[in-house]
């Protein structure tokens, strides 16, 4: 008798907003935001590991000001059924134009997001407040 078993991969949904960071990206913080100064601009780059999946299997859209990267594997035999799902959903900064966004994949499956930021997207709703000197 054949046995059917099934191994599954815990979806996941997180929500982030962009915050500037000054040090470099490094490969175990691939899931912070970094925004980089290219020129006169910024960009927001993002970094997601989705080495488990191929590229016909993942998705990058836009939705509203929501950037949503999803990737879903589902692999059957006789014997086993293998089923992976990867959801990350990121707040855009306003005024992130989503025409403007690219994406690449490299060979060793991390997805790059490169979002290009309007000059006011980083102190929008911003507000000094003063220090009371006693």
């Amino acid at each position: 008798m054949l046995s059917n078993t099934r191994f599954s991969t815990a979806t996941s949904n997180a929500t982030t907003s962009a915050k500037p960071h000054s040090q470099t990206q490094s490969a175990s913080d691939i899931s912070s935001p970094l925004i980089q100064d290219e020129g006169d601009n910024k960009v927001l780059k993002l970094r997601f590991d989705v080495s488990q999946y191929a590229p016909e299997e993942i998705v990058v859209k836009t939705v509203d000001n929501k950037l949503l990267v999803h990737a879903k594997h589902e692999e059957k035999s006789d014997t086993k059924s293998v089923y992976r799902e990867y959801n990350r959903e990121f707040l855009l900064p306003k005024g992130c134009n989503p025409e403007l966004i690219k994406s690449s994949l490299s060979k060793d499956g991390v997805l790059t997001v490169d979002a290009p930021l309007p000059p006011q997207a980083l102190t929008a709703g911003e507000t000094m407040i003063p220090i009371a000197h006693n």
